[in-house]
């Protein structure tokens, strides 16, 4: 028996699906060709099933014919409908804001300046240690909402603000708790090898072994991801290599902070260990992309961390003309290099730092990001079977859409076929 239509979404101007030529939409398009076919509808319709799932798209007149007298029908008034936009890369869960390191940003203190001065990441350490679960849920959870506003479907959460195992784990339950009560799909990730506290300098081997051996607690209680930052002044691609590696053995899988600040050698051991990404990659060299592709980590930039710290961006187009890479986008959410849950501005970003195409940057928020986060099987694409996760736009033209930037062009944004926003 034929399921019926319980909605469509009809008076599409334009569709992408971000399916079609390739025959396994739950991998990642590699490189500038791939990521620009994005299976283009005009005039068009989606059919949504009572489970939530899709059940037709194209054609609006064929659409149209799967409807009966209950089906309720959603005029897009000739908008752009693409699917929900995934975001790979966030600090969602922290204490406070860092608004006062600005003078220092001002004088042209950098990163690592302000990290070594006492600030940065350790600040907000130290203020997510002093806020309650439910402060950290309070304030997660507005972030979470301003997210879903500009189309956001599927995060990633980070912990990496605690560094001890009873803060790193407030952190995790947390955004645990924030799954359980948000439409947005999840995925967890354990970051307590962030940085190294300033008065564990003089015990960091003791220190990276208590890292270590937090991840089977952290795997049990949720966390699906480990990550680590390899870079100078945090950790050596060797302490990196340990740390993951063990990650790996607590049955973690593993992405990477990597390349940001210096080629240190992260895009290398994101390729050696089999990453699912590895992200930032600003100063990652042609050797290092050249292993991530031949290794298949998909490549994460993050426009707004660059922009904010006014860093030359990632080399996105020899990533894609060059490398042959998948390469995604992620706002890098956090309340020190990238304070912006707007990921349509991360989004512009890419077209207009990263030199993307609009057919790129769409690929990289959505089924490329899904990749990211090892959700290409069930997120970034609209196809038969798969969840009606997707997002209205209230232009028709997606180069508009990101040019007219800073403006929320979202006019609704749907979940398992439930209008969300």
């Amino acid at each position: 028996m034929t399921q019926r239509a319980q909605t469509i979404i009809h008076h599409i101007g334009l569709l992408w699906t971000m399916a079609g030529a390739h025959a396994d939409d739950t991998i990642a398009r590699c490189g500038r060709d791939a990521m620009r076919e994005v299976d283009a509808h005009t005039e068009a319709a989606i059919a949504i099933g009572e489970d939530g799932r899709i059940l037709g798209l194209g054609s609006e007149r064929e659409v149209l014919a799967m409807a009966d007298e209950h089906t309720v029908l959603v005029d897009a008034q000739g908008g752009f409908l693409c699917p929900g936009l995934v975001d790979p890369h966030t600090h969602l869960v922290h204490g406070g804001s860092r608004e006062q390191e600005l003078p220092m940003r001002l004088a042209g203190a950098g990163y690592l300046d302000i990290l070594r001065a006492g600030g940065g990441i350790l600040s907000t350490v130290r203020e997510t240690a002093r806020r309650s679960e439910d402060d950290l849920l309070a304030q997660a959870a507005q972030s979470v909402r301003r997210m879903l506003s500009f189309g956001v479907t599927t995060l990633e959460a980070k912990t990496g603000y605690g560094m001890t195992q009873e803060v790193e784990q407030k952190q995790l339950q947390v955004a645990l708790r924030l799954a359980g009560e948000s439409p947005v799909g999840f995925v967890h990730t354990a970051l307590p090898a962030h940085a190294v506290l300033p008065e564990r300098l003089g015990d960091r081997d003791r220190f990276i072994e208590e890292i270590a051996s937090m991840w089977p607690a952290l795997y049990a209680q949720g966390a699906e991801f480990a990550d680590a930052f390899v870079e100078e002044g945090v950790f050596s691609v060797d302490e990196g290599r340990y740390l993951l590696s063990r990650a790996q053995a607590a049955g973690l899988k593993v992405k990477l902070h990597a390349d940001e600040m210096v080629a240190g050698g992260g895009a290398q051991l994101a390729a050696e260990l089999g990453a699912v990404s590895a992200d930032h990659l600003l100063a990652a060299t042609d050797e290092g992309l050249a292993a991530m592709a031949k290794a298949g980590v998909v490549a994460v930039c993050l426009p707004g961390t660059s922009f904010y710290l006014q860093k030359t961006p990632a080399r996105a187009r020899h990533m894609l003309d060059e490398a042959g890479l998948a390469v995604a986008i992620a706002s890098d959410y956090n309340p020190g290099s990238s304070p912006s849950e707007n990921f349509g501005l991360t989004m512009s970003l890419a077209l207009l730092t990263l030199r993307m195409s609009p057919e790129e940057v769409f690929m990289a928020a959505t089924r490329n990001a899904a990749c990211a986060i090892d959700r290409g099987d069930r997120a970034g694409v609209l196809a038969p079977g798969r969840s009606a996760d997707l997002v209205l736009f209230g232009p028709r033209e997606p180069a508009y859409i990101l040019t007219h930037y800073g403006i929320n062009h979202v006019a609704q944004v749907f979940i398992a076929g439930r209008r969300v926003a």
